[in-house]
């Protein structure tokens, strides 16, 4: 796996300061995409264990609240297999923090459902890892730049431990963002 950038103090991607992650590598190719150059399986540089190192690094400091992962789309199935461990050990040295992962895959219909299109042997645990999903293709003709932590309104904020617990989407609360 490649990545295309990370930001070390990242405010636009998940509540509070975050690290992201933007993986390489995107299927959807979203007409209006933000970040198009990603798309390339290969643009970017390699997902080292020395990146790793320095995320986790990153992450280490009380004034960070969490991971994002963005793209291209982390959720590649090729990407859910690097990923994976490494959101492990995430959680583990970091349980308190969060992770964020913004999909254009449909969490419920095309990740968790085992004939879903994206759907791997690493998904259920890797979605075991999330806090939240932002899930949905963006959608340039409902581009809203007035939506918190999304940029067209199709797109669901979704509270991943809950909803894993009561078996359907709950979605987060933003009052008026939402």
């Amino acid at each position: 796996m490649n990545y295309a950038t990370i930001k070390y103090n990242d405010i636009a991607n998940g509540t509070g300061v975050r690290v992201s992650l933007f993986v390489s590598g995107c299927t959807h190719h979203c007409k209006g995409c933000f970040n198009a150059e990603a798309w390339d399986f290969h643009y970017g540089e390699p997902f080292t264990r020395e990146i790793e190192e320095t995320i986790l690094a990153a992450l280490d400091h009380d004034y960070v609240d969490g991971l994002s992962l963005l793209g291209g789309e982390p959720m590649e199935p090729a990407h859910q297999r690097v990923l994976l461990p490494f959101l492990k050990e995430v959680k583990s040295r970091f349980p308190n923090k969060n992770i964020w992962c913004y999909t254009g895959y449909l969490l419920d219909a095309e990740l968790l459902d085992a004939n879903g299109r994206a759907h791997t042997e690493a998904t259920e645990e890797l979605v075991d890892l999330l806090d939240v999903v932002v899930d949905g293709r963006f959608e340039e003709g409902k581009k809203d730049i007035r939506l918190r932590f999304r940029g067209s309104s199709n797109q669901r904020i979704i509270d991943v431990p809950a909803s894993r617990k009561a078996g359907e989407i709950i979605l987060k609360e933003w009052g008026d963002y939402q």
